[in-house]
């Protein structure tokens, strides 16, 4: 009889993970993933970090952006540009009424001085972004100490401590700019570098 042709069929083989090939896909595809996650992840703590400190003093994001933009500028003429960037942040005049305790929040001294309630160097001032330097005073107008913002503002004020850059004069409700701040007193809760390098993606 004829040699019939082998139709027998090769036996089928199973899906296997251990294989060299399955191997290589799958670690490649997880290898993948963890970088993307990783990325993801480093971007989210970036956006946090710049979240966190722009609401802090209550900013607009444009505002803010430009604060981080200025502060990378200086990156050669400055030691230290994250202290740079919370001098600046520091040294905005409705944070200035928040620390020597004429505001309890830093929104209500952006009221305040929106209102003109305060003289810088005896000339009012309603600009909360007015930058102060060193040797500016700060003071209550006369004809707003008797305002309800001020009324029991005296108890306040004896328990109040500012930062070591500013003097305050509780009786007078008046206070001095004596010093830059410090990043290490001021001691933002975020990690700073991480919003520079969110701006600078």
């Amino acid at each position: 009889m004829a040699n019939q042709p082998n139709t027998t069929l090769p036996p089928k083989t199973s899906f296997s993970p251990d294989s060299a090939f399955d191997k290589k896909a799958l670690g490649g595809q997880q290898g993948g993933k963890k970088k993307r996650s990783k990325t993801a992840s480093e971007y989210k703590k970036s956006l946090q970090e710049k979240q966190t400190l722009k609401r802090l003093y209550g900013l607009s994001e444009k505002q803010f952006k430009r604060y981080v933009k200025e502060s990378l500028n200086k990156m050669q003429k400055v030691e230290n540009i994250s202290e740079e960037l919370v001098k600046t942040l520091e040294k905005r005049l409705d944070n200035v009424i928040f620390r020597l305790g004429f505001a309890s929040t830093r929104a209500h001294s952006r009221q305040l001085v929106n209102h003109s309630y305060f003289l810088v160097n005896g000339k009012a001032v309603n600009i909360p972004s007015f930058q102060v330097k060193r040797g500016d005073v700060v003071i209550v107008k006369e004809t707003k100490k008797k305002k309800g913002a001020f009324k029991d503002l005296a108890p306040e004020l004896k328990k109040m401590e500012p930062h070591k850059w500013l003097e305050l004069n509780k009786e007078k409700f008046e206070g001095k700019v004596v010093s830059d701040p410090s990043l290490a007193e001021v001691n933002p809760p975020v990690e700073i570098s991480l919003i520079f390098e969110f701006y600078s993606r």
